[in-house]
């Protein structure tokens, strides 16, 4: 009765092809479970194995991963949200303004951004973010310093609040761009109408430091002048007069044209030398 219930042990051949039995079913499973992924440039990769996220994110590149494990690609580069909102002003005026912000994910805490908020973390942590820094900050300030240099300290404010909002998130702001700003037509004439006649005051200022110039410049000019007249005034004596007298009565007697010479009177008188025509 034993030999009955006796197991045969199976031959080779056998044990041979449950051995590649075995192998295939695995290789299936592996396949089928896809454990090989590729993270393009830029992007990071998220494990998700069956709602377990993994803190540890697949940089770019060819990756292995566990069977079955859902590997979710989220972006490090420049991204570029662009927000049309309408905003207030200091003096109470509505105004439609158009920015957009420049922003990256932080790689290290992609994982935590996919397992809190999930992959539209945009819609849910950068969009209101942004639109809410902007209303705040204009705020604060009045509809003309928008069309003035002034902008760039808007936007440099903007940054600075939305990174307070969101920095704690993994999103990296890099700038805020205020683009176009919309007012009652009334208003922007008023506005560009005052700005215009605080350039003109400024040019007039400019012509009236340039006329000031010039006028300081003849100034000078003619006192160098007066200086000069006195200085050769006070060298002119009655001395030199007759110096100079008799050394040009010297060079008409040494001519050789004909000549008349007539004898001035008084002791100092100079003779008046008349030429006649040459020989």
């Amino acid at each position: 009765m034993s030999k009955l219930f006796e197991v045969v042990p199976p031959s080779a051949p056998g044990r041979r092809v449950f051995r590649l039995v075995v192998v295939a079913v695995v290789l299936i499973l592996l396949l089928a479970g896809n454990p090989i992924k590729v993270i393009p440039a830029g992007h990071v990769g998220v494990k998700d194995f069956f709602g377990s996220v993994s803190p540890n994110v697949l940089p770019p590149g060819v990756r292995f991963v566990f069977p079955f494990t859902r590997v979710v690609k989220m972006s490090i580069q420049t991204q570029e949200v662009k927000e049309t909102a309408e905003v207030p002003s200091k003096e109470g005026l509505t105004m439609e303004l158009e920015g957009s912000l420049l922003f990256r994910l932080d790689p290290e805490k992609a994982a935590n951004i996919y397992k809190t908020v999930g992959q539209d973390y945009q819609e849910i942590a950068v969009h209101p973010q942004i639109r809410s820094a902007i209303r705040e900050i204009t705020a604060s300030y009045e509809a003309k310093v928008l069309y003035s240099a002034e902008r760039e300290r808007i936007s440099k404010e903007t940054l600075e609040l939305f990174r307070k909002l969101a920095g704690d998130r993994g999103i990296i702001a890099e700038a805020v761009l205020l683009r176009k700003i919309g007012l009652p037509a009334i208003v922007a004439n008023a506005i560009q109408e005052k700005l215009r006649r605080e350039q003109e005051a400024e040019q007039m200022k400019f012509v009236l430091q340039k006329e000031q110039q010039e006028a300081e410049r003849k100034r000078i000019e003619a006192q160098g002048i007066a200086d000069f007249q006195r200085i050769v005034a006070a060298g002119i004596s009655p001395a030199l007069l007759e110096w100079k007298g008799i050394e040009a009565t010297e060079k008409l007697a040494m001519s050789q044209n004909s000549k008349v010479v007539v004898i001035g009177s008084g002791k100092n008188g100079l003779p008046l030398i008349l030429g006649g025509e040459g020989k």
